[in-house]
């Protein structure tokens, strides 16, 4: 975790670096912002918008989506930055974005061999196959058949060091396969050696080495 954590602290200077030398592209400062903020940055924006969505209808209109930037603390404009991110994702003209839709947009981009890695590493985690992470899905399969626990149960069994820096960071008892991207996006970023990225990705998530073989061959 620590290597993560110090590649993290580089992104944000690197990403405050770059914001400090100014971009005209909104969404590239945007992303920036979010990145500034190491790791969990798109993450943090994926929440903020989560909050705005009282109604869970995982779409968001101009004024909520003016107010997730604004409340995020993005230094955009409203009248044009703002107004030019959210033409740009709104395509069809609603008037309203799919957040989910925007914030793989916003996502700085992966090759197909790491999307791969962190997809497989969801499934992994997601043992009960209902497209979210939970404790029970953290539990062994036996004792998990044995009896419902909680969050605290886990912490109680001594629950291995991985699973709570997972909850440590996602701070949820939920987690979507979306938010599990959005954080991973960012430790992508932090990540330029691809050999890297495949080693911990596997190390940590315990996934098999030959599902990844062609890892280098199969680059976006």
């Amino acid at each position: 975790m620590a290597a993560t954590d110090r590649g993290s602290a580089e992104l944000a200077a690197k990403a405050k670096k770059q914001l400090a030398s100014g971009t005209k592209d909104p969404l590239e400062k945007l992303r920036l912002t979010c990145l500034s903020r190491g790791a969990s940055g798109i993450k943090g924006l994926g929440r903020q918008f989560r909050i705005i969505d009282d109604d869970g209808s995982k779409s968001l209109d101009r004024r909520e989506f003016f107010k997730g930037c604004t409340d995020f603390g993005a230094d955009l404009s409203k009248e044009e930055e703002m107004e030019a991110i959210f033409t740009r994702i709104d395509k069809d003209g609603s008037g309203s974005l799919d957040f989910d839709e925007f914030l793989v947009a916003l996502r700085p981009p992966m090759s197909n061999a790491r999307r791969e890695l962190i997809t497989k590493a969801f499934q992994k985690l997601d043992k009960t196959r209902d497209g979210v992470i939970t404790v029970e899905d953290l539990k062994a399969p036996s004792e998990v058949s044995k009896r419902r626990m909680d969050r605290g149960d886990v912490f109680k069994d001594g629950f291995v060091l991985f699973s709570l820096a997972f909850y440590w960071t996602f701070c949820r008892d939920a987690v979507t396969k979306e938010e599990f991207f959005n954080y991973y996006s960012g430790v992508s970023a932090s990540i330029d050696n691809d050999a890297y990225f495949d080693l911990m990705m596997r190390t940590a998530y315990k996934i098999c080495l030959h599902a990844f073989l062609s890892f280098g061959s199969h680059r976006t």
